[in-house]
């Protein structure tokens, strides 16, 4: 099981997540989005993370590069993992319960209070409107383009959107991260950590990391 201890940038409060993404270069936590766990899918792009936590949100930084790029989805609650797509699960110590939060190439959010793969409960409007989000390409979507392409994504979760209280934070919570792009030409589905079930589930919380706080 990997971990990762999150480190606080105290100037993440006051930036824009634009400026956010450059502190974060070198003052986060980085780690790989490097396995694949489904030999039916063996490509593997460069999909990396960078980690940390201002007073209320916890940001996350992803660079994704390689083939195909695709953004269809417009909407927060679309299904964003048919586009080129990174993805962070989360789960509190001790509940049964978890969270997904998925964002296409250009910052469209699908994120839900789960109990599996097909029960869930959608988070509310204002608090899609709470989670920040920059990307390097442009906002509009678009169709899917071949060949190699590079992109960034910061994004900032509202600790309360987590279920956390800023100032209670946990020792540590379990967590995942992925880049998927489901719908593509060439489809992917790799991870933080390991996941050993016999076709590609991502929504299996005994297969999460650590995040230490």
């Amino acid at each position: 099981m990997k971990n990762i201890r999150i480190p606080y940038l105290p100037a993440l409060n006051e930036l824009s997540l634009q400026d956010a993404g450059a502190l974060m270069e070198t003052g986060a936590a980085r780690s790989y989005i490097d396995v694949v766990n489904w030999k039916e899918f063996p490509y593997m792009p460069v999909a990396v993370f960078d980690i940390a936590r201002g007073d209320d949100s916890l940001f996350i930084r992803f660079f994704v590069k390689g083939m195909s790029l695709k953004a269809t989805c417009e909407a927060d609650g679309s299904p964003v993992y048919t586009d080129s797509c990174v993805e962070f699960f989360m789960q509190r110590p001790g509940e049964r319960t978890y969270r997904n939060f998925e964002f296409n190439c250009i910052g469209v959010c699908d994120a839900s209070r789960r109990v599996s793969k097909t029960e869930k409960a959608s988070i509310s409007q204002a608090e899609y409107a709470s989670i920040s989000r920059y990307s390097s390409l442009p906002t509009e979507a678009f169709e899917e383009i071949k060949g190699i392409h590079a992109w960034e994504l910061t994004v900032a979760i509202p600790f309360r959107v987590m279920d956390i209280e800023p100032g209670h934070l946990p020792e540590k919570i379990s967590a995942n991260f992925y880049h998927c792009a489901d719908g593509t030409e060439l489809p992917r589905f790799i991870s933080w950590n390991p996941i050993h079930t016999p076709a590609p589930d991502f929504h299996r919380p005994e297969f999460f990391g650590e995040l230490h706080f």
